[in-house]
This record gives structure tokens, C-alpha cells and sequence, in this order.
């Protein structure tokens, strides 16, 4: 039987289309992917994100612990601040990536993409050592993303809380949101400016009607994921499962901004990600557009000169840009900017040409 999130009695309410995503039956979409997009990049939308999972990390060996599981330097966090990363295996493989919140010293939340939650708690739980203890709590927290420009005036209305203060990445702690007790953090997956809300699961109904009562003259609709995907892919922010798998590195991604080879703690995978950060990877992650008529989807084999040297990760006809675009993971000799290379669209290969990344950056 499918999961389901402490907002879905609400689906119906609005009609939404669900899906089966990763276990759980959730909204692709309330009133179509297109309009869910525009009012994202224009004014403002809100995702039931709760399905995504939550461990709070405790304990005096909290950091060096973090420091030892993940890529980034934890050491740099200060307390409500918040921080990407990635975990990996030894060979350089990414286990997932995720954002690390730190209350104090001795006390982080981590969330983790839902698909992995099983998966990630076990690694962790695997390699603790010392004073840590790792507690998965995700069942118990609900999470909803406001995103969009319009974000912060819609959401300052619901809390005495200076939101305007509030920076990139940073995050405030128990404090009032339309009228229950939340942790909110200025962070997003849309390539907008918005913020991600936590919880308890049992509050979720009141903060979301509550959200889109506050906007509705605004604009604020609610949003599926197939507005999620197609915002966080227009930015190139990555997907587990398609940018980043078991057998694909943060260094073949494109994300080596988040692995810090040069902190002086072991970390799972330093060995391999600071060789290929050194030399070079054999393939990367790249923008591509199509010349021909056709879309680019995940899975599709990308050719040069009859030979295929790598693969679409994700690819849709942007709603923002109007183009037939990709992500594509390819052989290194291939991904020159303007470099041709022809992709397999049910049969037929059609030629595309390699392009900068993001396809979308916010004006600020």
C-alpha cells in the first residue's frame, strides 16, 4: 500500500492528479504543470513536501561523526544555518544528497530525499560511533514549501518573526507560523526565492490552508511535482536517481562546490573524489539542446558519429524558456559548449548541441 503525507485528505479537496512516487501517493499536479510552474516563477506556490525524510544527529561526537558521513565541511555550520551536501561510498558513489541543519554543537537535523530514507538511516546508523544518536523522526514531521518571489510577503503575514532578515540558508527555530510552532528555513528546490517549513505532522492541514487562505489574492495556488521537477530542473538543481545515483560521483554531477577534499577528516570517498577533482572525471554532466523537433527524457542514449557516449538524466520542453532541453551525462570528450551530438527519440536521432548550465538563474 502506498504512503501517503499528513496533507493528503486536502488532494481532494483541490482535485489533484496523484501518482506513485517512490511509495508514496502523492500530487503531480492540482491544475496543470504549466500554470503550477508560471505561478512559481511569477508569484508564488505551495508543495506538500513531506514525504522527504527527517534524522535528528545528537550527542558531544555530533560533529566529528557528520564530518567522517559527509562531503561538505560541517565544521563550517554555525548554529541556524544550514548547509548541502552529499554522502558517499568509498568508491566515490553517492549513497544521496541532502541538507544539513544545525541547532547547536551537539544537536543537527538532516533531511534526506524520501526514496532513501530506509537506505540512508541504515548507513548512517552503520557507522556511528562515540556519544551520537541518530533518530529517524520523519514520521512525525510534516514539511511544505512556499516558493517564489511572492514568498516572503505571503508568509510575513503569518508570523511576527522578521522573515526579511532571514538569509540564504539560514533558518529560525520555534517559532510561530500561522499560529503553530514550525522551524523555517530560507532554502528551496524551484531556482526561487521561498522558504521550507517543518512541523508536526498533526499541525500540516492548518499551516497549508492557512498559506493559501494568506495568498490567495496573491496568486499562491498549490503545486505538484511535476512543477517541482520542472522548476528544480530548469535551475539544474539534481534528482536523485537521475543526476545522482549509487555508480554516478558529486564530481561527475557537476556538485563539487559540496565536497571538500581538503578538510583534514577521512570522509567516505576522499580518496576517489579528490583524484577526480585533481584530474578530471571520464564523463560529466551537461546542458543540451535540441536542433531538431523532439524532447529529450531520462534514459534516452545520447550518439556522436554513431557511437554512444552517454545518456539523458532528465529532459522536458521548458515551460520558462520554451525550448526542448536536457541534462545529459556524457563522455568528457564530448561536452565543449556547441559540441553536436544526436539523441535516440523512440528510434530516431536527433541532432542537439551542448549548452551552459543553469538554464534558469533568478534575477535577484
Amino acid at each position: 500500500m502506498l504512503k501517503r503525507t499528513p496533507l493528503f485528505p486536502l488532494y481532494v479537496e483541490h482535485g489533484a492528479k496523484t501518482i506513485d512516487f517512490g511509495g508514496w501517493e502523492l500530487p503531480v499536479q492540482f491544475s496543470s504543470i504549466k500554470e503550477e510552474h508560471e505561478a512559481v516563477r511569477t508569484k508564488a506556490g505551495l508543495f506538500d513536501v513531506s514525504h522527504m525524510g527527517e534524522f535528528e544527529v545528537k550527542g558531544k561526537d555530533s560533529l566529528p561523526f557528520l564530518q567522517k558521513m559527509m562531503t561538505n565541511d560541517v565544521a563550517k555550520l554555525t548554529d541556524g544555518r544550514t548547509q548541502y551536501t552529499l554522502m558517499c561510498y568509498e568508491d566515490g558513489g553517492t549513497v544521496d544528497d541532502l541538507l544539513i541543519y544545525k541547532k547547536a554543537d551537539d544537536h543537527y537535523l538532516l533531511v534526506v530525499n524520501a526514496a532513501n530514507i530506509e537506505k540512508d538511516f541504515a548507513w548512517l546508523q552503520e557507522h556511528v560511533f562515540g556519544d551520537v544518536e541518530v533518530v529517524n523522526v520523519s514520521d512525525d514531521i510534516a514539511q511544505l514549501a512556499l516558493q517564489g518571489p511572492l514568498a516572503e510577503k505571503v508568509l510575513q503575514t503569518l508570523t511576527a518573526t522578521d522573515l526579511s532578515a532571514m538569509k540564504f540558508f539560514s533558518f529560525a527555530d520555534g517559532i510561530r507560523v500561522a499560529g503553530v510552532e514550525a522551524l523555517v528555513s530560507r532554502t528551496g528546490y524551484t531556482g526561487e526565492d521561498g522558504f521550507e517549513i517543518y512541523c508536526r505532522a498533526e499541525d500540516a492541514q492548518t499551516v497549508w490552508r492557512t498559506i493559501l487562505e494568506a495568498g490567495r489574492e496573491e496568486g499562491v495556488i498549490p503545486c505538484g511535482l511535476g512543477a517541482r521537477d520542472t522548476l528544480r530542473f530548469e535551475a539544474c538543481l539534481p534528482l536523485y536517481g537521475q543526476e545522482l545515483a549509487s555508480d554516478i560521483t558529486p564530481i561527475e554531477a557537476g556538485l563539487g562546490f559540496a565536497v571538500k577534499t581538503n578538510k583534514d577528516v577521512d570522509f567516505f570517498g576522499k580518496e576517489v573524489l579528490k583524484k577526480q577533482k585533481e584530474e578530471g572525471t571520464a564523463r560529466k554532466l551537461v546542458g543540451i539542446e535540441m536542433i531538431d523537433k523532439g524532447i529529450p527524457r531520462h534514459g534516452y542514449a545520447v550518439y556522436v558519429n554513431g557511437e554512444q557516449v552517454g545518456v539523458v538524466t532528465t529532459g522536458t520542453q521548458s515551460p520558462t524558456l520554451k525550448k526542448n532541453i536536457g541534462l545529459a551525462l556524457l563522455s568528457t570528450t564530448y561536452t565543449a559548449l556547441h559540441t553536436e551530438v544526436e539523441v535516440d527519440i523512440r528510434g530516431k536521432r536527433l541532432k542537439a548541441k551542448v549548452v551552459a548550465t543553469p538554464f534558469y538563474k533568478r534575477t535577484k
